[in-house]
């Protein structure tokens, strides 16, 4: 985006007056070195862990798990007697009190 921005500043600026394109183009010039520095072959930043694309690094062991394994079926059935279900989840009283 500033690459057409430094375009168009140097363009306008060729219009107007046939001496002003040297400063336009020296400011081009120095927005592409700009964005030009980013190119260069600097050296990565380093990783806080192993390299990613190392074959040789070491991962943790992938172990399988079924999607389906705890799949219970939960197909309508008849309604039970409330009160049975209700003893079945009530906490169990203490006999010793």
């Amino acid at each position: 985006m500033l690459t057409q921005i430094a375009w168009r500043f140097a363009a306008r600026g060729r219009h107007r007056n046939a001496s002003s394109g040297a400063p336009a183009l020296l400011l081009l010039q120095l927005v592409l070195a700009f964005f030009m520095q980013g190119c260069s072959g600097a050296p990565p930043a380093p990783l806080a862990a192993a390299d990613p694309s190392d074959p040789t690094a070491r991962a943790p062991p992938v172990g399988y798990r079924s999607t389906i394994g705890s799949y219970k079926s939960q197909r309508p059935v008849e309604p039970a007697p409330w009160g049975e279900q209700n003893e079945r989840v009530a906490p169990q009283s203490k006999s010793g009190q």
